[in-house]
């Protein structure tokens, strides 16, 4: 079964729900807060997560996604929580130090 790894949320294991691959919703159903400013529509950048490892298990780029990285707002190790579908394996994530909940506790 799919899993996320959030390395500066203490290494949080998040379990995953076959009928859901939205990583945005991975993480929300596990209860945790992340950053997403536009609703999930892939309209800014601040549900970004930096990957790790596990690129090759999400999907394919989005549109979106790709217009972000052609305009400089997206590197290559990062992805939008709102687009991108874990589809196997592992993927281990940190959070951007730009987005960071100021109620959540981080850890390095």
């Amino acid at each position: 079964m799919p899993k996320i790894v959030i390395e500066n949320l203490y290494n949080k294991d998040l379990n995953t729900n076959p009928e859901v691959n939205k990583v945005i919703e991975i993480i929300h159903e596990n209860k945790v807060d992340w950053m997403h400013a536009c609703g999930k529509k892939g309209r800014c950048t601040t549900c970004m997560m930096i990957v790790e490892s596990g690129m090759e298990n999400l999907s394919p780029l989005t549109d979106r996604e790709e217009f972000f990285r052609q305009s400089g707002r997206l590197k290559e190790n990062q992805r939008l929580t709102c687009q991108a579908k874990l589809l196997k394996g592992t993927l281990r994530v940190r959070v951007h130090e730009q987005y960071k909940l100021p109620h959540m506790k981080y850890s390095d």
